[in-house]
């Protein structure tokens, strides 16, 4: 399992994703999960994924391979003109790889299941940022779903519920983005260090701040004590039941 989180914000889009793969408890490897591809001055294409780790790494490959070896029937992540048109392309891949292994391989096409957050930005025209689907449709973040996540989604998503705000910094969103992850991990093993993100501008047309976040990171460290001292203090600032009132 994983878990990745891409925020849409007035000032651009965060990506944050974590590492692990897991295949049981014997078994537990690190993985990147986010890949960014760059045209600077004409655009920035963030990718984060979760699921089935050949799936998502073949969709990666051939998206990759087919910037360089550009063909007219497979056109290039760096040759479609709009961020729709990347959604499509992406989702379009990530159909073509489940289907060539169901075809080969075993009969459960949901056994080579993967999902997709898609963001960036196309000179011309806003960021956009997509989440798609194994069965190769997507959706579009909107002022009502302005984050999506993949992977193990629950643990974190109260967080970013409650706490969202399109005109927060790209500071607070990454401090918002690290409590629920922080979240995430404290619940489920299958999520795991090291974080990686990525922070893109609105306007820039290039990479921004990118960071890996491993289990030494003194902020993080300092998040994860602070809030839980903070939910501590909050729960204790709430009155108490009382019996005599039920």
């Amino acid at each position: 399992m994983t878990y990745c989180v891409g925020l849409r914000l007035n000032k651009g889009l965060v990506f944050m994703s974590d590492t692990r793969t897991n295949a049981g408890v014997d078994n537990i490897s690190t993985f990147k999960k986010m890949v960014i591809f760059e045209k600077p001055g004409e655009r920035v294409i963030t990718i984060m994924t979760a699921g089935n780790l050949a799936t998502t790494q073949s969709v990666i490959s051939l998206l990759e391979e087919r910037t360089k070896v550009p063909a007219e029937r497979n056109p290039s992540i760096f040759e479609v003109p709009t961020m729709f048109q990347v959604a499509k392309l992406v989702g379009d891949t990530l159909k073509e790889v489940i289907k060539s292994n169901a075809d080969e391989g075993q009969r459960a096409e949901s056994t080579f299941n993967a999902t997709i957050i898609v963001g960036g930005q196309i000179d011309g025209v806003s960021p956009r940022l997509f989440l798609i689907y194994p069965e190769g449709n997507f959706v579009e973040a909107s002022e009502d779903t302005p984050f999506f996540q993949v992977g193990e989604t629950k643990y974190g998503r109260p967080i970013l519920v409650r706490a969202y705000d399109p005109d927060m910094s790209f500071e607070q969103a990454v401090k918002l983005l690290m409590v629920s992850f922080d979240s995430t991990l404290k619940a489920n093993l299958s999520v795991g260090m090291p974080l990686d993100l990525h922070v893109y501008e609105a306007g820039s047309l290039k990479k921004g701040a990118q960071v890996r976040i491993d289990v030494q990171d003194e902020y993080f460290q300092m998040i994860s004590s602070g809030w839980g001292e903070a939910l501590k203090q909050a729960l204790e600032g709430l009155p108490d039941f009382s019996f005599d009132t039920q």
